[in-house]
């Protein structure tokens, strides 16, 4: 029994750090294409890394830019949608991955992803609006 409880909640702490990690799918992706092309030019592990989190950084620093100069509804939300497209994808995916051996049917499979997927990247959009707004108020 302890065992199971055990198993139960660890999956559960997978979960949530999986969901905080894909709310992040494109300031990682941003920082892991900046490593790859700066590791792949020979210039070091040191200077690779410091290239993927200024690549990161610059993309969480744009959107929030945008968001700040933009007065525009249509615009802002054009932003947020940037950022939550590739948090999407990871959602998806990451209950794909999950589930596609329990779930046989396809279409209940794809509409569970479908609507992990859009919640994922609602959530990126609150949080990356709630820290433009953090950011903007200070």
């Amino acid at each position: 029994m302890t065992l199971i409880l055990l198993a139960i909640s660890l999956s559960i702490a997978l979960c949530v750090i999986a969901f905080k990690f894909a709310i992040y799918a494109l300031p990682f992706w941003m920082g892991l294409s900046a490593f790859r092309f700066v590791y792949a030019m020979e210039a070091g592990l040191f200077l690779s890394g410091l290239a993927a989190a200024a690549a990161a950084l610059l993309s969480i620093g744009l959107v929030i830019a945008v968001l700040a100069i933009a007065k525009n509804p249509i615009l802002r939300l054009a932003a947020l949608g940037v950022f939550a497209v590739p948090a999407v994808i990871a959602g998806y995916a990451l209950v794909h991955g999950v589930t596609h051996d329990v779930i046989e049917s396809a279409v209940a499979l794809n509409l569970l992803c479908g609507a992990s997927g859009l919640i994922v990247g609602i959530a990126a959009m609150v949080n990356l609006n709630a820290v433009g707004e953090t950011v903007l108020s200070a």
